[in-house]
């Protein structure tokens, strides 16, 4: 068990953490405890913009991604969680080989919860932060969300 959570729930919040558009885009959640979450993404060509840096939209889907699975682990299984609301600056270009998020839950409690993501590039000579984000979240029981399956059908 790691810092208060079971196994199986890691297990499936790693798993969960890469599916659809995330698993598309190639992101994993490599490292998670309660209230914190780590993700990698190995970069390829169609990560990167016209002049070659990977671009911002990547970095910040990554952000915001990572940060609402560290708050999925401080939330009861039967709840979801919905970005309200996030802000990131971008402090240099990104040009390396791979990205490491890393993501941790600064307010816990209630329906609302805040994180921070760190987003480095991992580069020939090193890790350099190229972006950081503060996310809102909001955490709501399933009942009440309409499911969006039967929305778009």
């Amino acid at each position: 068990m790691e810092k208060g959570l079971s196994t199986a729930r890691i297990k499936y919040l790693k798993r969960d953490y890469s599916r659809g558009f995330i698993e598309d885009v190639g992101y994993k959640a490599v490292h998670y405890e309660r209230g914190y979450l780590e993700s990698r993404l190995k970069i390829s060509n169609r990560h990167r913009q016209q002049d070659h840096y990977i671009h911002a939209g990547v970095i910040a889907t990554m952000a915001d991604h990572t940060a609402g699975y560290a708050a999925f682990s401080l939330v009861p299984e039967d709840h979801r969680i919905l970005t309200i609301e996030f802000k990131i600056n971008f402090l240099q270009p990104a040009y390396g080989k791979s990205l490491l998020c890393r993501s941790r839950i600064l307010r816990e409690g209630g329906q609302i919860l805040v994180g921070e993501s760190e987003v480095f590039d991992q580069r020939m000579d090193g890790e350099e932060l190229v972006a950081k984000a503060i996310v809102t979240l909001r955490s709501i029981h399933q009942s009440k969300i309409k499911s969006a399956r039967s929305l778009a059908q």
